[in-house]
């Protein structure tokens, strides 16, 4: 386990905070069910910037990261609707990696289910990393709901990865977590990295609208935008949202060309794009593998006639 102190100490904090908010009658979204309490604080991410002792996989190619899959053979385990906080999912994890890795979940949007974005699990399980693809509490959801979501869903891996004879027992690294998700979901993705707990946010097409915090964003965020979106028009949302996050975090904004609603969502002409760069933004980040930044700083992003539009704060 990395850096052993830190998470000793992180999991006191977290064991204190969960106290105060049991004594307060606090709690987050939670849908009732069986199962641990998942609506206590994330644990706070890792510092360690690089030479952290991370990294998997063979030195990347632009081949390796555009596939559909990656390098690690995975398999599945469901989360009932039962479970505390969210409304069940899917878990996907690589089968021949015992050490610990980054945990990602991804919420789907507006009245979806998690067949939604579940072309994401797979891609990103693959390349080492343990995804959680969950469905709401309920399908009208809105974006804080979902933040809280999403995070009560990665405390979901903590505690299945500390539990013996879970299938991930021993696989989530509680200091490298990082959300996504799709439209509301993509809103409740940047309203969780609002809270500072997470090494790494890719919000798809988000959809937000009212007072948010996305101004005191510390954690490195990718935005997917998608140009012809008639529903969370960029004008309106991803542009105004990659504005409002500080210069100095780690950010990009990347817009589909010619992109609908649903154009991050995988399945379609855009596959190699958004392995791409959602391959190597949780790499370069949950990873901390610098071997990535050559998909992400220096390229002519735009010169890829699937990209409209690229900015960024390189280098990273």
């Amino acid at each position: 386990m990395k850096n052993t102190a830190l998470k000793k100490v992180s999991a006191v904090a977290v064991t204190f905070l969960l106290s105060i908010s049991a004594f307060a009658g606090g709690g987050g979204d939670g849908g009732g069910g069986s199962g641990s309490d998942n609506s206590g604080p994330l644990p706070f991410p890792d510092t360690c910037s690089s030479n952290c002792g991370y990294e998997l996989g063979p030195n990347p190619s632009l081949s390796f990261v555009q596939a559909n899959r990656g390098p690690q053979p995975i398999t599945t385990s469901n989360v009932a609707s039962s479970v505390n906080g969210f409304g069940g999912g899917t878990i996907y994890y690589p089968t021949n990696i015992s050490s610990e890795m980054g945990a990602i979940s991804i919420a789907p949007g507006f009245t979806n289910t998690q067949s939604a974005v579940a072309w994401w699990g797979p891609v990103l399980a693959s390349h080492g990393f343990v995804v959680i693809t969950i469905d709401t509490n309920g399908r009208f959801d809105q974006p804080e709901s979902r933040s809280r979501q999403l995070d009560a869903a990665l405390n979901h891996l903590i505690a299945e990865s500390g539990r013996s004879n879970s299938p991930i027992s021993g696989l989530v690294d509680e200091n490298r977590l990082a959300t996504m998700g799709f439209s509301m979901g993509g809103g409740g993705s940047l309203r969780s990295a609002s809270r500072n707990r997470l090494s790494a946010a890719l919000p798809l097409a988000p959809w937000s609208v009212g007072g948010n915090n996305f101004n005191q964003i510390g954690v490195p965020t990718m935005i997917m935008a998608c140009e012809n979106d008639g529903t969370a028009g960029i004008n309106t949302h991803a542009r105004p949202f990659y504005n409002a996050i500080p210069s100095n975090t780690d950010k990009v904004y990347l817009e589909i060309n010619d992109g609908p609603h649903n154009c991050a969502n995988g399945n379609n002409i855009n596959n190699a794009v958004l392995s791409t760069y959602g391959v190597s933004w949780m790499k370069r980040f949950l990873d901390k593998d610098r071997r990535y930044n050559q998909f992400l700083c220096g390229p002519n992003h735009e010169a890829n006639s699937r990209i409209s539009q690229f900015r960024d704060t390189c280098s990273f």
